[in-house]
């Protein structure tokens, strides 16, 4: 009997997210590196649709509290602020 590796819903949105969020990178990447205005800018259209995919997915996960990032402390924030706005 062969054992079926099976994934949960849960399992395949967080999937399909990772490989979003490197795709989306890869695109961005290949963007930066575009020789020519009018490739950069088919490839800036395709970053966008995969930005949409992208949000799909996460809203997806954040209807079934899947994916609930925590907010951030407005002191961290304000710190990180501080910290980035000092010139050396």
């Amino acid at each position: 009997m062969v054992e079926e590796d099976n994934m949960n819903d849960k399992e395949l949105l967080e999937s399909m997210l990772t490989l979003q969020k490197h795709t989306d990178l890869n695109y961005s990447m290949f963007a930066d590196e575009c020789a020519t205005a009018g490739i950069r800018a088919d490839v800036m259209n395709i970053l966008s649709d995969e930005h949409k995919i992208q949000a799909e997915v996460f809203d997806q996960m954040s209807a079934f509290g899947w994916y609930c990032p925590a907010e951030a402390e407005m002191q961290k924030v304000e710190q990180a602020k501080q910290k980035f706005s000092q010139k050396p």
